[in-house]
């Protein structure tokens, strides 16, 4: 008698085991995602602070060397600045302005004038701290 080879017909995975896989890897990238995100958030937020920090202290020091208030951004451009910095949460350098109030002027022959003191993004978003980015306080 002839001896039967055996041919072994199981050589792929089942059903059963790649769904298996399939959702082990679902649960995996649920988790990951919304880490992810958040992660991208909180850089984004730090950018913004330190913009913010920047163009606070610029706007200072041109205060302080022009001895007049910042009338616009543009102004700082050649001196200060290459490129104004964009703002991280809307991707433009948009941002948003405060004006000075009259006894932040220094000099009387300025006080029609104006001018900028402050800055802030000019986004409506809620940040991770619950407060608006436009808020000037909380960034």
């Amino acid at each position: 008698m002839k001896a039967r080879v055996k041919r072994n017909s199981n050589r792929g995975f089942t059903l059963l085991e790649l769904i298996i896989v399939i959702s082990i890897m679902a649960i995996l990238v649920s988790i990951a995602v919304p880490n992810f995100t958040t992660s991208i958030k909180q850089s984004r937020e730090a950018v913004l602070r330190q913009n913010l920090f920047t163009l606070r202290k610029v706007i200072n020091e041109y205060q302080l060397d022009k001895k007049k208030p910042l009338q616009s951004l543009d102004d700082l451009k050649p001196q200060y600045f290459r490129d104004i910095p964009k703002d991280p949460m809307t991707r433009q350098p948009d941002w948003g302005t405060d004006q000075c109030q009259d006894d932040e002027i220094e000099s009387p022959d300025e006080q029609d004038q104006g001018g900028i003191c402050d800055v802030h993004s000019s986004s409506n978003q809620i940040g991770t701290n619950g407060k608006p980015y436009s808020d000037r306080d909380a960034w």
